[in-house]
Parts: C-alpha cells; structure tokens; sequence
C-alpha cells in the first residue's frame, strides 16, 4: 500500500504511519485506525494485529527519519521566497501597514487589520475582524474570527525538538500546524511553536500576557 501520511495514534487513519513510545498511550493505541506503527517489542501487545509494527530500540529517532524522508524539508525552517508585497485589488477588505509581505495562497477573512513590516508566510489561514500587530511573523497557522496578535509576536515556526547521537544532534522535523481559534488575544513578544506531528492548539476566548511561550503540540483549552 501507499503510505499517505505520519499521524499521531488518534488521529491515525488507514494508509497512515504512527508511532507509540510510551504505555501511558495505550488505549490511544488499542483503538489507532493506523497501518503501520513505529513501536518497541515491549509496547507491541498493545496495538491491534492487522497493525504492521517496525520494531525498533528509539522510537523517536526513527520517527524523525522516517519524517525526514517524507518531509525532507521539515527539520529547518527555510525562508519563504514566495513572499510579495500584497495586492490591494486582491485583498480589498484587507487594511494593510507599510512594508508588509504576504507569501502564496494565504486566506484572510473580511475586514482583517495588518500592522507594518509583518509577514504572513504561505498557506496560512487567518478569520474575519483579525489584528495582526506590526513586526509579527506568522507560519504554519490557521486563525479562527477575531484574533487578536499583538506586536513582535512570532507563530509557527519550528519547536524546540531533537535527538542527541554522539556528537550530531538529528533535529526532529516539525509537520503539525498552529490552531487558533475564535476571539483568543496573543500579548506581544509571544512565541508559539507548530506541533512537531500533532498541531498546537489555542482554544476560543483565551488571553495570553506579553512575552509567553506556547511550546510545540500544547494544547490550551477555551477560556
């Protein structure tokens, strides 16, 4: 079969690689709808038998060369050449500052605000009635409808992730996005890290003060 994707056990679906490394996963690793999973000799009880296992010493190191080769291009975060300088006939409810630069395929909803020299790199996703400060640089990012980013914020780019061998560290690619949903304020000076293989999420009507660290696959619930 095709390898479509790497999830985690959850979210998993048939034609996709997971990965199970600890036992307290285990009823997420019972019930996976994953083909193929990266475990040990000692989890492998646990995950279902039409499950192909890859039996392995470090589940983490495999995980990120496995990564590596679906996602070559995962474990750095390289510049974003597709950035331009943002048509106004192509965003017209869109009020943009100087210097802003907006790469391919980004969204924006109605009436949205952006401060000046922000960029907004490719794909990204942002709801009706946001502001976005100035100096922000957004990536990997879906935002839901009145989002607040104040300014120096930085989101999306890649976690604090690695796996120390001998004298190279192998830097763990990051494939998950960040999630921000409906009327939640970032403070200025945040830094939010995309999930590594799972997506950071920041839940509907949450506040975060100046200057915090959301770090890769955290999750913060609403309110």
């Amino acid at each position: 079969f095709v390898v479509k994707d790497v999830k985690p056990l959850k979210l998993a679906k048939e034609g996709d690689i997971t990965f199970f490394d600890n036992a307290k996963y285990k009823a997420e690793a019972v019930s996976t709808k994953a083909s193929v999973c990266i475990t040990t000799n000692k989890l492998k009880i646990f995950l279902p038998k039409r499950v192909v296992l890859i039996l392995v010493k470090n589940v983490l190191y495999e995980l990120a060369v496995v990564l590596k080769k679906i996602y070559p291009d995962a474990d750095i975060d390289y510049p974003d050449f597709s950035l331009k300088i943002p048509s106004k006939k192509k965003y017209k409810s869109v009020k943009f500052g100087n210097n802003v630069l907006i790469g391919r395929d980004v969204k924006f909803g109605k009436n949205c605000i952006i401060g000046s020299n922000t960029i907004i790199e490719h794909n990204v996703k942002i709801g009706n009635g946001c502001i976005i400060g100035s100096n922000v640089i957004l990536k990997n990012s879906i935002l839901g409808n009145d989002v607040v980013i104040q300014d120096n914020s930085k989101i999306g780019q890649k976690g604090f992730g690695f796996i120390p061998v001998k004298n190279k560290n192998i830097k763990f690619p990051h494939i998950g996005k960040v999630i921000i949903e409906d009327n939640v304020e970032i403070g200025s000076g945040c830094t939010i890290d995309r999930g590594s293989v799972d997506d950071t999420q920041i839940g509907k009507n949450t506040y975060l003060d100046n200057q915090v660290h959301i770090a890769h696959n955290v999750k913060i619930g609403s309110n």
